[in-house]
């Protein structure tokens, strides 16, 4: 019988028993929703997590009918099953790393804040799933306003692609790097410690840049661009894998530049795959298929 912590002296006694037993290897905690499918969300995120040799837990925030040729059909968590899944974790398990993906609305959005909050994990980074791949907006407006308020200036660094680092500022979404680097001082009012927006939707270009913002600085991150359909789960793993770098003990900057290079080596090997009928994955275990 699934037993549930409901009394508040108990879950205090197994927050403080979690931070005796630090584990050796980096605990990340991946809260996202899973995709059936297996090529993003949940699954993405503990396969990119487990290939950077971090030990993965999980909250799911929703259940997708997924595959490669899209979404049909999402279902919500309840919230307090939610909560209970986040004190399960964090009250057990020193979770050293968290990355943030799907959340659906503003409750949601302010549960998980307050949770973060409450167990002050080391680290934080968060990829904003704000925008479908049609570019329809997945989180109302006031969902926005609710991620940029609460959650967004706790983390460390969080990881939007050129549609949603638009949504955040309200801009057009940039169709050149020009228009890219014009983001940086609207991004920068955001509140965050740092923003890694990502220039892969940037398709004519022959490199995929990224740009790391901080408030005095930028750094400029590239890689050559791969001719591959297989993309499907990109944003989830480079930010669990850069939670997982982070985890291990590198500096933001170092764990960024690894993150960027596991999911650049991830996509260049996609091809040898042979997954569904539509855009495939990332090859995670890139590095250990020898029979692919």
């Amino acid at each position: 019988m699934l037993k549930t912590i409901s009394n508040t002296a108990t879950l205090v006694s197994l927050q403080q028993h979690s931070l005796k037993n630090r584990s050796s290897t980096p605990i990340v905690l991946t809260i996202a929703g899973s995709d059936s499918g297996g090529g993003a969300g949940i699954q993405a995120d503990i396969k990119a997590i487990s290939a950077t040799s971090s030990y993965a837990c999980s909250v799911i925030t929703a259940i997708t009918a997924q595959n490669t040729l899209g979404v049909s059909a999402i279902f919500p968590i309840p919230l307090e099953h939610v909560e209970k899944q986040l004190d399960a974790v964090f009250s057990d398990l020193y979770v050293v790393a968290v990355k943030v993906g799907m959340l659906a609305d503003s409750e949601i959005i302010k549960v998980v804040a307050a949770k973060i909050k409450q167990y002050n994990p080391e680290f934080l980074v968060i990829d904003p799933v704000m925008v479908a791949t049609s570019g329809d907006l997945l989180l109302k407006e006031s969902a926005i306003s609710t991620l940029k308020s609460e959650l967004l200036p706790l983390a460390d660094l969080i990881t939007p692609n050129l549609p949603e680092g638009a949504a955040l500022i309200g801009s057009d979404i940039p169709t050149s790097e020009d228009q890219m680097g014009n983001m940086i001082n609207d991004l920068r009012q955001l509140n965050v410690n740092a923003v890694l927006l990502k220039g892969g939707h940037l398709e004519q270009d022959k490199n995929s840049n990224d740009l790391l913002i901080f408030q005095d600085h930028v750094e400029l991150l590239t890689a050559k661009r791969v001719n591959t359909h297989n993309t499907h789960g990109t944003g989830c793993t480079l930010s669990s894998a850069i939670a997982s770098y982070l985890a291990q003990g590198h500096e933001l900057i170092q764990a960024v530049r690894l993150g960027k290079q596991y999911i650049s080596s991830a996509i260049a090997h996609a091809d040898e795959l042979n997954i569904g009928s539509g855009h495939g994955p990332v090859n995670h275990f890139f590095a250990g298929n020898t029979n692919v």
